[in-house]
């Protein structure tokens, strides 16, 4: 069955599992390198510690992100222009999305998240924020083409997509996405939207991993809550206290690694099916790649964007690009 909020499009079997979630899973765990998608972090018990994560010292991309965006505004609304229909590509985020509305004066908001009761929340935080800006929460997973309410068919688009978000997948799935969003948001039907997308920069190693391991421990919440999760709606038996949290820095694949690693061996099952895990055996559960100007450049191109402007923080450690649907051509 199809479980609905708005246009949402989340296919539960007949126990009320995400079938999307227990084929990643299921296929993830079987493979020689254990991997799950990053997208499955974000129950509402994982977004919740992924907002704590964004306020950590150590975690510097929000404060980065949100830098841009307080001190840009002006040149957003005159880039942009006013009277659009903002798309996010996941729930707003309490501080950036309301900067960025404020900056441009759109003519309605349509957040489109995975999470139903985490979208549901942060929309309805945002609607108290702007009592006249109709909010249109659509609960999907964007990484497929989403159809959109029909009360914003009309307007002109502007895709949202901060936080680097684009970092977590491999170049092949990040393209796929750039592509839909692409299809999401109409672009070859009218006037080609425009995309505001967060992508963070290449930097000292130990800037990154400190970001990806904090102190407090936060980071390791939010890993092993994935496991936390497959345990309660899979039929998990995951011994997660002999899993540890890991964050390395890949340097030929300019990204940071997250991972779930044995502290010892142990057989576990989900969903029916068996699985063995060695000592030092992981789980790689987040890629976070990191951007030059050329990469990001050429990752938008393949996706089907053309960058238009680019803006840095004052340090230099994150940028947000501006860029529109490339129109199809034939000739090279």
């Amino acid at each position: 069955m199809k479980s609905q909020t708005g246009l949402a499009i989340v296919d539960l079997d007949e126990e009320g599992v995400d079938r999307a979630f227990r084929s990643d899973v299921l296929t993830g765990l079987a493979q020689r390198q254990k991997a799950i998608p990053a997208r499955w972090f974000y129950d509402e018990r994982g977004s919740r510690l992924f907002e704590d994560i964004t306020k950590l010292d150590e975690y510097y991309p929000t404060r980065a992100e949100t830098e841009i965006l307080r001190e840009r505004g002006g040149e957003f609304a005159e880039l942009i222009g006013p009277d659009r229909a903002v798309v996010e590509f996941g729930s707003g985020s309490s501080v950036k999305t309301p900067l960025l509305l404020e900056a441009i004066d759109p003519a309605a908001y349509v957040p489109l998240d995975i999470s139903g009761d985490f979208l549901r929340q942060s929309a309805a935080a945002l609607s108290e924020k702007f009592p006249r800006l109709p909010v249109f929460p659509v609960e999907a997973d964007f990484m497929r083409k989403v159809a959109l309410p029909d009360d914003v068919h009309h307007l002109r688009k502007l895709g949202f997509f901060p936080g680097s978000t684009i970092g977590n997948m491999v170049p092949r799935t990040a393209v796929d996405l750039l592509r839909s969003m692409r299809s999401t948001m109409g672009a070859d039907e009218g006037e080609l939207p425009l995309l505001l997308i967060g992508m963070d920069l290449v930097k000292d190693r130990k800037v990154l991993e400190a970001a990806y391991a904090d102190g407090d421990g936060v980071t390791a919440r939010f890993n092993l809550n994935l496991a936390h999760r497959i345990n309660r709606e899979l039929g998990g038996t995951i011994p997660v206290e002999k899993l540890e949290h890991v964050a390395i820095w890949n340097d030929d694949f300019a990204r940071i690694e997250m991972h779930l690693k044995a502290r010892e061996s142990f057989d576990f099952e989900v969903a029916g099916k068996r699985f063995t895990m060695a000592a030092g055996d992981t789980i790689h559960t987040e890629n976070s790649h990191k951007f030059t100007r050329r990469s990001s450049n050429t990752l938008l191109l393949a996706g089907g964007w053309t960058p238009l402007h680019r803006w840095t923080d004052g340090e230099g450690r994150f940028s947000l690009i501006l860029a529109q649907a490339t129109e199809h051509r034939d000739a090279p």
